[in-house]
């Protein structure tokens, strides 16, 4: 309301907000970050590169924290001495600190924009690593979905997860300074494929990504310069909204059902990045 044109800005990118509803609960409610929704939609509009994962990283900010509040509280109110849930604290102390070095790696070192220039190639090939990444996370939501009918789950993490859980966190932090996902999307499959609970495995994913983010932005707001805001304003009020309302689509329908749904989304949304396509 302060703007010279509130009304006309919010003609313009009113429709954002919904946007972000859709984005925070696909994110919140599968443990992948939003920017599977938001990359794509961005790349439509013929965003700069930097523009897309800046925006998408202003976003989820918003949606990923709401996300992350709701789930805290539902693990703290009704899980905090349940065994299946007993092992998420552990599980984010390993993580975050990883994905958080992982994404001032690529965001900030010599080697870390070497590795996106020389081996990626460059920010400007963003449609086809967003594609690649995509199509690769889809096969392994597919992977993990007859996992998650065990009645039965890991209560403790293990040496194994000690050391692992770190190295897949630093991987995804570095995959999602480059594309704006990864991070969440990486640990959800882990941990599911080692046995632990599901609704468990998403509300750390979730957690996880939304520290990540939010270790993001000031490289975009103070460096790149390139958020929209305009769009975040709007998104992310609507990401808000969809962070909350996520926890609920999670215990209102099956997580199977979920996973593969949101499976063949990504897989679709991955397969028309590519330059094939």
């Amino acid at each position: 309301m302060a703007q010279p044109s509130p009304l006309l800005l919010i003609s313009e990118f009113g429709l954002f907000s919904a946007l972000g509803v859709i984005g925070a609960i696909f994110a919140n409610s599968t443990g992948a970050g939003g920017g599977v929704i938001f990359v794509p939609f961005f790349n439509y509009l013929n965003f700069s590169s930097q523009s897309v994962v800046a925006t998408s990283f202003a976003i989820q900010c918003c949606g990923m924290t709401a996300g992350a509040v709701t789930w805290w509280r539902y693990y703290r109110t009704a899980h905090g001495f349940d065994d299946y849930w007993q092992s998420l604290p552990s599980a984010l102390m390993l993580s975050i600190p990883a994905s958080i070095c992982g994404m001032a790696f690529s965001q900030y070192s010599q080697q870390g924009t070497l590795l996106l220039t020389q081996v990626w190639g460059g920010a400007n090939n963003l449609h086809t690593l967003f594609g690649v990444f995509s199509v690769v996370l889809a096969l392994a939501i597919f992977v993990s979905i007859p996992l998650m009918k065990r009645t039965h789950f890991k209560t403790e993490i293990t040496n194994v997860d000690i050391v692992l859980l770190p190295v897949v966190s630093f991987i995804g932090g570095v995959i999602t300074a480059w594309l704006s996902v990864g991070v969440g999307e990486l640990v959800a499959v882990y941990l599911i494929m080692r046995g632990f609970n599901v609704t468990m495995s998403i509300a750390i994913a979730v957690v996880l990504s939304a520290f990540t983010v939010w270790s993001a932005l000031p490289y975009h707001v103070l460096i790149s310069e390139a958020v929209v805001w305009e769009v975040v304003l709007f998104a992310g009020m609507g990401a808000i909204i969809g962070g909350m309302l996520a926890k609920y689509v999670v215990l209102a329908f099956s997580v199977q059902r979920l996973k593969l749904f949101f499976g063949i989304w990504v897989l679709v949304l991955g397969a028309s990045s590519l330059p094939i396509f």
